[in-house]
């Protein structure tokens, strides 16, 4: 007993010093941060460096140099590592935000001047590429068909490849599988056009459609669909397949009655994703899909357009300023394409979630 209260007392003004020791106000770290993007951009300006990016880097080494040093004088240097640490974070968020959000200002200041209804209302068809005019509609058109067939056949073939590897697979085809799964994930998008190229195009005959497109994207698409709907099947507690067993139901009606509602949130997020990870492709597309400037409705007849393959046959082949303008504009749509469906696979999961109630 008394050695306890001897500990007790011994450990009393350690604590005392814990909860009296100095500490940095809150508006410190702010403070530095502003301190240390004046000094690099002085740096910057006096030493004549003349990229904005090598003042930014100065800075944010400052920021980590005078961060740790205010802080391990005034509070030591276990709080110093602790703060560097976070300062550390701060950094590498910055530095990952900042090229996003220059290349989304660029694009819309590069891209907003051509954008309007008869841009997205109009085709090619008739318009000379080296001047003024045309639109996407035909591009716009071929993108929703092609990424609308590659979901339709990917996310079903993904969503049932993904239920045998949580609930029935054990085995040594489960291990084969999943290891063409992982190999199929990093594919590069050129091998799969090659493939539909050879199989589909040059070896059974068929002619250059959307649709021999949308199995190239299909391909791209369904490991993506896979691993993100298998982490999500596996998030579901066992506790309610065993409830539902005990209850007299099927597997196969426990899975799609109760383990797959539960995690479709998630499932839809994955898929959104990956339709969004396929919007951009461009040389399945190019090697397959052929391009027009002429509106086809039809994916299974004859060549179409697509928005990726639009912004480089107007950049690259067209090269005047309105193939430039064109170019961003479609860059512009695009763009909002793909954050639109990132924005839906958010609000899909948020609605969905166990918070909400559903």
């Amino acid at each position: 007993m008394s050695t306890v209260t001897t500990t007790s007392a011994a450990a009393e003004p350690l604590l005392r010093r814990d909860l009296t020791a100095a500490r940095l106000p809150k508006w410190a770290p702010p403070g530095v941060a502003v301190l240390s993007i004046a000094l690099g951009c002085g740096i910057g300006a006096g030493a004549g460096l003349k990229s904005h990016l090598q003042w930014g880097l100065l800075s944010a080494v400052l920021f980590l140099v005078l961060s740790y040093g205010l802080a391990a004088k005034v509070e030591g240097r276990r709080q110093a590592k602790d703060r560097f640490a976070t300062s550390v974070v701060w950094v590498a968020f910055i530095l990952a935000v900042v090229p996003l959000l220059s290349l989304t200002v660029y694009t819309i200041q590069q891209g907003i001047g051509v954008v309007n209804g008869n841009f997205l209302s109009h085709s090619m068809k008739n318009v000379i590429s080296a001047g003024p005019g045309g639109g996407i509609y035909h591009a716009l058109i071929g993108t929703l068909e092609q990424v609308g067939l590659a979901t339709a056949m990917a996310a079903p073939i993904g969503l049932m490849t993904a239920v045998y590897l949580v609930e029935y697979g054990k085995g040594r085809l489960a291990k084969v599988v999943t290891f063409f799964v992982d190999v199929m994930t990093g594919v590069p998008s050129i091998v799969a056009g090659l493939f539909v190229l050879s199989l589909w195009n040059i070896l059974l005959g068929f002619a250059y459609s959307g649709f021999s497109g949308s199995l190239a994207l299909a391909i791209l698409m369904m490991p993506v669909v896979v691993r993100s709907t298998e982490e999500m099947l596996k998030l579901v507690p066992n506790e309610l397949r065993e409830a539902s067993y005990a209850l007299g139901v099927p597997k196969w009606k426990t899975i799609l009655r109760i383990v797959i509602p539960t995690a479709i949130g998630g499932i839809t997020t994955g898929v959104m994703l990956a339709v969004a990870r396929i919007t951009g492709e461009t040389a399945p597309v190019m090697m397959l899909v052929f391009g027009a400037d002429f509106i086809n409705n039809d994916p299974f007849n004859g060549p179409q357009q697509s928005l990726p393959l639009y912004i480089w046959q107007q950049y690259a082949l067209v090269n005047t300023d309105s193939g430039y303008a064109r170019a961003w504009g479609a860059a512009l749509v695009l763009i909002a394409f793909v954050m639109g469906l990132n924005l839906i696979a958010r609000g899909i999961a948020r609605w969905r979630s166990p918070k909400a109630g559903h």
